[in-house]
């Protein structure tokens, strides 16, 4: 599993230009499902992202987790984060996890922040094209992959 994570200071998810949901501050997760991802990767990924310290403490340093601030989320389902370019200008996308892996997944990692959060998390439409407005606070935007724990 892969992430692009921005820290916000708002955001708002569309589909076919209906509105799914806004938050205020907090984190934008595309998540992308690798055909290879299992029930470990889920975990560890989850595990990482609430735990992420890229909020400001009162010092201004980095130091404290989405759950410290109340932070909310939204969850982006994201296959072309396995885009690969090796053989030219068009991508393929042949590592992405197909939509029946990868919808349960999406699903669980979902429900697993929310969970984590303890309130809702806003999504957009899995498969759908969409419209992701937001504001980047810092800017924060850090790349996590679950086969890569070096991240």
């Amino acid at each position: 599993m892969r992430v692009v994570i921005q820290r916000v200071s708002r955001a708002t998810v569309r589909v076919e230009g209906r509105e799914t949901g806004t938050i205020g501050r907090g984190l934008v997760v595309l998540l992308g499902i690798d055909r290879e991802d299992e029930e470990d990767d889920l975990n560890w990924l989850s595990n990482k992202v609430e735990k992420l310290r890229i909020f400001e403490d009162d010092e201004g340093r980095m130091n404290r987790d989405i759950g410290h601030v109340g932070g909310e989320m939204v969850v982006v389902s994201q296959f072309t984060l396995f885009g690969n370019l090796k053989k030219g200008s068009r991508p393929s996308f042949n590592r992405s996890a197909p939509p029946g892996k990868a919808l349960p997944f999406y699903r669980s990692f979902v429900r697993e922040m929310e969970q984590r959060l303890g309130k809702p998390v806003v999504t957009g439409s899995f498969g759908a094209m969409m419209e992701i407005d937001l504001t980047n606070d810092g800017p924060v935007t850090l790349v996590i992959d679950s086969k890569d724990k070096r991240f």
